[in-house]
């Protein structure tokens, strides 16, 4: 009975893997830098390049930062070593 429940935990860890890798954090540090700029140009009152730097950041770039995928570790040390 032991058995079953290693295998299952076993299992369950391998789902659980963590989805974002290190090109999902730099999309992600250049959205936090695009909206940065955005709010400072909104406060210091340009109406026209703060919105589109707003928009990019809220809209493309943290969508961008959520669904590209690295290429999974296993590949790439299989194509390494080969």
């Amino acid at each position: 009975m032991a058995t079953k429940n290693n295998k299952s935990n076993a299992n369950s860890h391998d789902e659980l893997k963590w989805p974002y890798g290190k090109k999902n954090y730099i999309f992600f540090g250049i959205a936090m830098i695009v909206i940065i700029i955005g709010f400072f140009l909104l406060g210091s009152g340009d109406i026209t390049m703060a919105p589109i730097l707003l928009v990019l950041g809220y809209l493309v770039l943290i969508p961008v930062a959520l669904l590209v995928k690295d290429k999974p570790e296993e590949q790439t040390e299989t194509a390494e070593s080969e």
